[in-house]
């Protein structure tokens, strides 16, 4: 299977996509990757990488896309980008079967709506990262981001991909799905939230209700489904959380000597709680509901993060997510949903 790959797309491109590529190259034999960008310095980093050539192709992009950019702007007019070149090739090439890239979110977002598509009959495509939980597995948001306003239709879609997706990817049969909100009432939360609750109960899923965001990571939910305007929420109130914690229980340890001494103690275990929060190890973000697998890695990224996107991408090709994601859909159960919006 063939996977196009933003080479310039993050804050340590092209080096850590180039190592993640070629790490991803030794591990999987199945694989073929396309790199887009300065070919001259993709060229240069490559030459001292043992890979096997035959399966690596860049094709030229001398553009990027910046933060800076506007996203709409960017996708149309900046053609010769890694990134919308990137988006093409996935686009005319059947044998391409998935893109990644660490580059620009609003971009790539961008990018799979307009160059893409969504898959038919999904009202819309959605982003969903994958968290660490206190029990040792991962809970699925869905969305952190794509869609600030929704309608009932769309949160049920979310449901619905979300629990195909975390069975696909962790083997769980009937993975446990709740709708974000203020408690844990039927009738608790916004407008939205009341709409949507009686509609996901008829739903060919298992649905466990309202959850509040505090016991997001807690392991007794599977999926968690909302609007991108709170899912955004919820993904950034978590990334500062565990920077400030990361921070004082830092400044704590070296505060005084015996809690220099007590920290030398616990540095096993103490790395093991870094090592379970680190997003490097989780690939990346799926843009789930889209025609072709489009995966949005962290700006961050090291090689080890594009290593495991690509190992993600591949393992939702061979599962054949999309069409089971369009199977499903079709045959999503007649539902009255008090909505005007249906742009499926």
């Amino acid at each position: 299977m063939k996977i196009v790959i933003d080479a310039f797309g993050g804050d340590h491109a092209p080096n850590s996509v180039v190592d993640g590529t070629v790490m991803a190259l030794k591990k999987f034999e199945d694989i073929e990757i396309v790199l887009t960008g300065d070919e001259n310095k993709l060229n240069d980093i490559l030459k001292t990488k043992k890979y096997d050539k035959s399966r690596l192709e860049i094709i030229h992009a001398p553009d990027v896309i910046t933060n800076d950019d506007i996203p709409t702007d960017a996708i149309k007019h900046k053609t010769n980008s890694s990134l919308v070149v990137a988006f093409d090739y996935l686009k005319n090439n059947n044998d391409c079967v998935a893109l990644i890239s660490a580059g620009s979110t609003g971009a790539v977002l961008t990018g799979g709506f307009l160059k893409i598509g969504r898959i038919k009959g999904v009202s819309r495509p959605a982003l969903a990262p994958f968290f660490p939980t206190s029990k040792g597995g991962m809970v699925c948001l869905v969305d952190c981001g794509a869609n600030v306003e929704c309608k009932p239709l769309n949160l049920c879609h979310f449901a619905m991909m979300g629990s195909l997706y975390y069975k696909i990817m962790f083997g769980v049969e009937n993975p446990k799905v709740a709708l974000l909100s203020n408690g844990s009432e039927e009738k608790k939360g916004n407008e939205l939230c009341k709409q949507t609750y009686p509609i996901l109960k008829q739903l060919p899923i298992n649905f466990i209700g309202n959850v509040e965001a505090r016991y997001f990571m807690t392991g007794d939910v599977d999926v968690m489904v909302t609007d991108g305007f709170s899912g955004n929420i919820l993904l950034k109130a978590v990334e500062g959380a565990v920077k400030f914690t990361t921070k004082v229980m830092k400044q704590a340890m070296l505060s005084t000597f015996m809690s220099k001494i007590g920290a030398l103690f616990c540095k096993k275990s103490l790395g093991k709680i870094k090592d379970k929060l680190d997003y490097n190890k989780y690939g990346g973000s799926l843009f789930i509901g889209c025609k072709k697998t489009i995966i949005k890695s962290h700006g961050s990224s090291k090689d080890v993060t594009i290593c495991a996107a690509i190992e993600q991408a591949r393992k939702l090709e061979l599962n054949h997510v999309n069409d089971h994601i369009k199977e499903m859909i079709e045959n999503m159960p007649q539902i009255e949903i008090n909505s005007e919006e249906h742009d499926g």
